[in-house]
């Protein structure tokens, strides 16, 4: 459960996953997107949770597959929520890039921004056994979710124009 350290491809491939649509997503935010006023204790659980998350899943070659049993499955569906993930990016990009794209519903899943990775990051934790990855996904979560939360109900408080 404590991992075995090498470099994971796979886990290079998520943060690329990752970064990317980040990235486009710093030049693209939606209309109204207002940071300030996010609660700092659940900024610091999303920093720290980032850092751990991004040196986790690079130092531990146990993510990397090596053949297929099961165990696979965890794979699988972690992989599965990271397509979803980029799908909701995809969405999100061809659309209008509003507040409400940004927050809402993709295909049932709320917050599918926030939970789609930190969940596929949990399950890749889980996958390969890397028991510092699953902490690190649940610091990580506990932040980022929670942000995504505040943000919605702070939009659900401010008067429509």
């Amino acid at each position: 459960m404590l991992g075995h350290f090498g470099f994971s491809y796979i886990g290079l491939i998520y943060l690329l996953m990752l970064f990317i649509p980040n990235g486009i997503w710093a030049k693209h935010k939606p209309h109204g997107y207002n940071a300030d006023g996010e609660s700092k204790t659940l900024l610091i659980f999303e920093r720290v949770g980032q850092i751990l998350c991004t040196v986790t899943i690079l130092i531990f070659g146990d993510y990397n597959p090596t053949e297929f049993t099961s165990w696979t499955l965890w794979l699988f569906a972690s992989a599965a929520l990271m397509l979803l993930y980029e799908a909701w990016w995809i969405k999100y990009f061809v659309g209008k890039k509003t507040l409400k794209s940004f927050y809402g519903n993709f295909l049932g899943i709320p917050l599918p921004g926030a939970t789609l990775p930190v969940i596929g990051f949990l399950l890749l934790g889980i996958y390969g056994k890397v028991i510092w990855l699953v902490i690190s996904a649940v610091i990580l979560g506990i932040g980022h979710i929670g942000i995504h939360i505040q943000h919605i109900k702070t939009m659900q408080r401010t008067p429509k124009e």
